[in-house]
């Protein structure tokens, strides 16, 4: 069953930090099965508070999000990410 992990970005700290992650995420994700659903695209937050942008990314089952997540290659590229903002990631099974 489909899994989608969605990452929320609330507030940017360091924008290089940000930059490097940017740079460097897309090869970790290119060996695994991994569909792009949303890319800081568009948005207007409706309720809560406001944020600076989302990714929703689609994996095979929550298994698989997680050898990505948790794989060395994106373990080591997502410390830019957390000195560069703060972010809400959240792991969820389709339906």
């Amino acid at each position: 069953m489909s899994a989608y992990m969605v990452f929320t970005r609330d507030k940017t700290l360091d924008q290089n930090e940000l930059n490097l992650y940017s740079k460097e995420v897309p090869a970790t994700l290119a060996v695994h099965e991994v569909k792009i659903l949303a890319l800081y695209g568009r948005h207007e937050d409706l309720e809560g508070d406001s944020t600076e942008g989302t990714v929703i990314l689609e994996f095979p089952s929550i298994e698989a999000a997680k050898v990505w997540y948790d794989g060395p290659e994106y373990r080591k590229v997502r410390e830019h990410r957390f000195k560069g903002s703060t972010y809400r990631v959240v792991l969820i099974q389709g339906v």
